[in-house]
């Protein structure tokens, strides 16, 4: 098993950052991949971006490349989401997620283990 905590959410405005941080403990050594996905309010959960945790392949979803940076500390068995130039539309409960595929995928099956989430609002 595998636990998964999220951290860092928070309030800030148009163009401003946050990091969050996803703090892996249990069975580490089954993750291969890990993944950031989102839900707004009233919408489906969506990708946002994944990486692979032994090889560092990384990919993104088209609405956040270039503005979002997804990582992954092996020594401290966490990973990170930095988030800049938030839009208005980023506004969500993110959640990271696990699984033990070596390539990261947009597919929400492919992650085993899920965390309890952190809320980020975009707002003037």
């Amino acid at each position: 098993q595998v636990q998964l905590v999220e951290s860092g959410g928070g309030l800030v405005q148009p163009g401003g950052s946050l990091r969050l941080s996803c703090a892996a403990s249990g069975s580490i050594f089954s993750i291969n991949a890990m993944g950031w996905y989102r839900q707004a309010p009233g919408k489906g959960r969506e990708f946002v971006a994944a990486i692979s945790r032994n090889v560092g392949r990384t990919i993104y979803a088209d609405s956040v490349k270039g503005r979002f940076t997804i990582s992954w500390d092996n020594a401290k068995n966490t990973g990170y989401l930095q988030m800049s130039n938030l839009k208005l539309e980023d506004t969500a409960v993110y959640y990271c997620a696990a699984g033990s595929r070596w390539i990261p995928t947009t597919f929400e099956y492919d992650y085993n283990y899920w965390g309890q989430g952190t809320q980020v609002t975009v707002s003037s």
